[in-house]
């Protein structure tokens, strides 16, 4: 994965408006270190292969960046996204790594379940 790339993440963004989408949206802060470091306290979520469609999506921020995809009924946002990969199958992979490399968020939209 590369730094993230604002103008080209947001040009993916837009590619994949107004059509049917797999996301794949997760968020730790510490969950599977908490046995470890009993001082991370532990928080999740994981969705993945839910399927979405949004009319409007942004990448915005000076880094790290946050994502904002507006769907019909609401919105979908993650915030604390750090590094990028466009996949050759059409995939975006946006993700948020804290101060030590470790994963703390990932957003993910694909055209294929994942």
């Amino acid at each position: 994965m590369q730094l993230i790339n604002l103008d080209k993440v947001q040009l993916m963004i837009e590619s994949f408006k107004d059509e049917e989408l797999y996301l794949h949206l997760e968020m730790t802060t510490g969950a599977y270190a908490s046995h470890i470091d009993s001082s991370k306290h532990p928080a999740a979520n994981f969705i993945t292969n839910a399927r979405i469609k949004y009319s409007h999506g942004s990448i915005a921020g000076i880094g790290p960046y946050r994502v904002g995809l507006k769907m019909a009924d609401g919105w979908i946002y993650s915030e604390g996204l750090t590094h990028w990969e466009e996949q050759e199958t059409g995939r975006l992979l946006l993700a948020g790594h804290d101060g030590q490399g470790k994963l703390v968020v990932s957003l993910q939209l694909s055209r294929e379940p994942f």
